[in-house]
């Protein structure tokens, strides 16, 4: 029964001599223990037991002995959401390229495995080898969202590895976390060694060169494994110092939160001599070259998402102030189009995939997309394979790239994002798309043969009025309306989640809207489109969005509450099948975290925030300047195209604004104030004519 796994227990450490046997480096180490044998006879027991077995193609299995260091890279949800995680796998391909490293891959087990292998004293294990978790160097999670906490707590404590970071020896895993939501860990303080923001590529292998000195510098010298000869807890002490050095490290052990009598936060100081005051993100400023994945791993049953993925560009600088994922991985930097098309065509071809994604933030924004998506579509004309965009501004499709991308015959759905339905909210959120955009792009597709558009809206922003919730409403009528006149088989979609503010972006001094205030607008939506049935409407639980909240700009404080929900069988926060906010409430409630206080309050510019020591590139003082000009309505041009805003990003850098290849132009950074009405306004077309 979901919801009912066995509470947590520690399963006692083995003996030091046992582990530091483990850990050395190369052919001094013991080869730890396969799983396996104990696995295989309980997968029929479990739903979809395919997940747990490995054996993918393209995966990579190195001798034990053959590395001096060790990871365990874990994305903690289950295979089917997890394995096509292109984050994870660029990471796995990057660090098994490294001749003394070994990465293999963890996903959390579902609550029915999960259970059996608390019976059967079976601990959290790579899925190539089903080595434990305890025997790796470092257990390096991928956080995309903050509803992984729990999940992430349940996989140390069933790998046999104490789940708050001060219980841990010398010989117990290096904890990780990176990913979007890592750009705020307080919350995750007490359990976690160490967080990266920023990119990943050469940040693990920076890693990777530090815990393989220390492990030459401390395990080798205890050869003979005795447990008296084991390192003490200062190695580990020197390890995370060592960390802390690293560009895009933060280790929050080395700092200390400070408050003000009436609860706020003063500041985040350090507290270990020598560490910085704001701890930088690491950005990776030549995307070419890091062309990855080249082996892309094919799952062995079905997951969420079954294509061969190319990023064709990294960052979005469109502004949009509800987006945390479009301002942290600010600058843009794309690939060129011939990369992607050596790069498809080589993972098509290795992969077998009958469907290509060209992924980023808005794929569609990429200056070359045309000649990308003319150039692949000439390519696989007139075979089973199709490209997709999935993630595409309405204002940047047009008829010859709907064409390009059905040039194979299939028209199944496309997926646009006007996020708000009035102008006025859409001037608010930044997203300069208008009611003409989304209608004229829905023309296109529909007259070109598209069959089902999806809209994904939000409720909650702030400044929203009952008459903005509406106007969602009104938008899908007349852009089912405009469907039916193209076929009456023609669908439309309307999707309508909960705005959630977060931080490192302008609505991080935003109040969340509780979730009985999302259902009362929900139902707004639901009632103005009842006349219409084959209107869908879809909306997520606002109960998620309360928890997704209070962890995305919670403090340290609420770290209590993360570990009291796990020990009360939190799993698997974002699934509709777990019973998640009364456990949490329960979590709150006994360990006197204020939900108000952390989700449903708004912010002044005098209140530090638990994230004010951790640098995403973005000025504070700018993203305040936003914040009050969208309660002013005032929209802010991409940068790519415009004066620069002095927004922080850049400078620092050794990369110009880059606007893309197209012509080999680079544009320079405009200064504020620049390109006034005395100068040629910068445009797509200017730039790619070479003006």
């Amino acid at each position: 029964m979901l919801g009912t796994a066995p509470p947590p227990s520690v399963t006692p450490l083995l003996a030091p001599a046992e582990r530091l046997a483990v850990r050395r480096p190369g052919a001094a180490a013991t080869t730890p223990p396969s799983y396996w044998g104990a696995l295989e006879p309980l997968l029929p027991q479990v739903r979809k037991p395919a997940q747990y077995v490995g054996g993918e193609h393209n995966q990579v299995v190195t001798p034990w002995q053959a590395a001096a260091t060790r990871w365990l890279l874990c994305y903690p949800d289950t295979y089917e959401v997890g394995q096509p995680n292109q984050g994870i796998q660029i990471l796995y391909e990057v660090l098994n390229e490294r001749a003394t490293a070994l990465a293999e891959r963890a996903y959390a087990p579902w609550v029915d495995l999960e259970a059996l292998q608390r019976e059967h004293d079976i601990p959290t294990f790579s899925l190539e080898t089903h080595r434990p978790l305890w025997a790796f160097d470092v257990f390096a999670v991928s956080l995309p969202h903050e509803l992984g906490h729990t999940n992430l707590l349940n996989l140390l404590d069933l790998g046999r590895v104490p789940h708050r970071a001060a219980d841990r020896g010398a010989l117990d895993p290096i904890v990780l976390v990176g990913g979007h939501a890592a750009y705020n860990p307080e919350p995750l303080a007490p359990f976690v060694d160490a967080a990266v923001m920023g990119d990943g590529e050469e940040v693990v292998l920076a890693i990777d060169d530090v815990v393989r000195r220390w492990k030459h510098d401390h395990l080798e010298a205890h050869a003979d494994g005795t447990d008296a000869a084991s390192p003490g807890p200062e190695a580990r002490h020197v390890l995370l110092r060592r960390l802390a050095d690293v560009e895009g490290v933060y280790v929050p052990a080395f700092y200390a939160p400070r408050y003000h009598d009436d609860g706020r936060l003063k500041r985040t100081v350090p507290v270990e001599p020598g560490v910085p005051a704001l701890v930088p993100k690491r950005t990776v400023q030549d995307l070419e070259a890091w062309p990855y994945p080249r082996k892309q791993l094919v799952p062995m049953t079905e997951t969420v998402h079954e294509r061969f993925s190319v990023e064709i560009f990294r960052g979005c600088t469109r502004g949009c102030r509800f987006c945390q994922a479009g301002m942290i991985t600010r600058p843009v930097r794309e690939r060129r189009p011939e990369t992607v098309q050596r790069l498809v065509e080589e993972g098509v071809r290795d992969t077998g995939f009958e469907e290509v994604g060209l992924l980023s933030l808005s794929s569609a924004d990429h200056s070359a997309i045309g000649p990308i998506a003319r150039d692949l579509a000439d390519t696989y004309e007139g075979t089973t394979t199709s490209l997709s965009l999935p993630s595409t501004r309405v204002d940047a499709f047009n008829v010859t790239l709907s064409n390009e991308l059905a040039r194979n015959g299939r028209r199944t759905g496309l997926t646009f994002a006007p996020e708000a339905g009035s102008e006025r909210m859409r001037a608010v959120i930044n997203k300069m798309v208008s009611e003409d955009d989304l209608l004229r792009t829905a023309e296109i597709a529909f007259s070109e043969g598209w069959r089902h558009i999806k809209l994904y809206f939000m409720v909650g922003l702030p400044t929203e009025t009952d008459e903005d919730v509406l106007a969602i409403a009104e938008l899908g009528i007349e852009t089912y309306l405009l469907a039916r006149r193209h076929g009456r088989a023609n669908k439309v979609t309307i999707s309508v989640g909960g705005f959630v503010p977060k931080p490192h972006t302008p609505f991080q001094w935003a109040a969340q809207d509780p979730p009985e205030e999302i259902r009362r607008k929900l139902s707004l939506i639901r009632h103005a489109i009842k006349d219409h049935s084959g209107l869908k409407l879809r909306t997520n639980d606002p109960e998620e969005g309360v928890i997704e909240g209070l962890l995305a700009r919670g403090d340290r404080r609420v770290a209590a509450a993360v570990e009291r929900a796990w020990q009360l069988g939190a799993r698997f926060d974002g699934w509709h099948e777990m019973p998640t906010l009364a456990t949490w409430r329960q979590a709150l409630e006994e360990t006197g975290v204020d939900l108000a206080w952390f989700s449903y309050r708004e912010r002044d510019q005098r209140e530090a925030l638990p994230w004010d020591h951790l640098d995403a590139g973005l000025d504070k003082d700018w993203l305040w300047e936003d914040w009050q000009d969208a309660q002013g309505d005032q929209q802010l041009d991409d940068c790519r195209w415009s004066a620069c805003y002095d927004c922080g990003v850049c400078p620092g850098l050794s990369i110009e604004h880059d606007t893309g290849y197209t012509g080999g132009y680079r544009l320079p950074v405009l200064p504020q104030g620049l390109g006034g009405s005395d100068a040629l306004p910068v445009t797509p077309e200017r730039y790619a004519a070479g003006g």
